[in-house]
């Protein structure tokens, strides 16, 4: 099966040469496995697009998804995932990264602001010290109650 991605889908190089000329533009970046899309995370990605003018989503690959949730994990390929955020009009990009945390995407993307939901404490958000000192904000938006990937699973095993 072949995915049509609308070209929202970069490396990490071509996002950073990308902020270069996106310079007077407010880029904002949330991070995150994204595995069986649900409302929590729709609402989670229109509210950082509210924050600013380009919304960059780092996404887990499959290898990192795995080492944080279990063998049994993703659900589903990175290709599915990003080919599903592609789908969203609020997303303007997505860069796959192979670390567990986003840090050194959002080292060298140097977003403006940086969104994460507030099931967070925010001196646990990764790459918070990037991004204030680059004299970004963080925000964290609130999440909808009853929306977790692992309860979407849960609840499928008792059927």
């Amino acid at each position: 099966m072949s995915f049509d991605f609308k070209s929202k889908l970069i490396s990490i190089e071509k996002i950073c040469t990308l902020r270069e000329e996106l310079k007077d533009k407010t880029v904002v970046f949330t991070n995150g496995c994204f595995d069986l899309l649900h409302p929590g995370h729709i609402y989670l990605l229109e509210q950082a697009k509210s924050l600013g003018d380009i919304l960059v989503v780092g996404l887990n690959s499959d290898n990192s998804v795995k080492r944080l949730k279990g063998e049994k994990r993703p659900i589903y390929s990175q290709k599915e995932r990003a080919y599903m955020l592609s789908s969203l009009s609020c997303v303007d990009f997505i860069v796959i990264f192979e670390e567990d945390t986003p840090y050194n995407l959002i080292k060298s993307l140097k977003p403006d602001v940086l969104v994460k939901g507030n099931d967070w404490e925010l001196d646990k958000v990764v790459g918070r010290d990037i991004v204030e000192k680059e004299g970004g904000k963080i925000f964290l938006i609130s999440v909808l109650e009853n929306y977790s990937t692992s309860m979407i699973i849960e609840k499928i095993k008792k059927l």
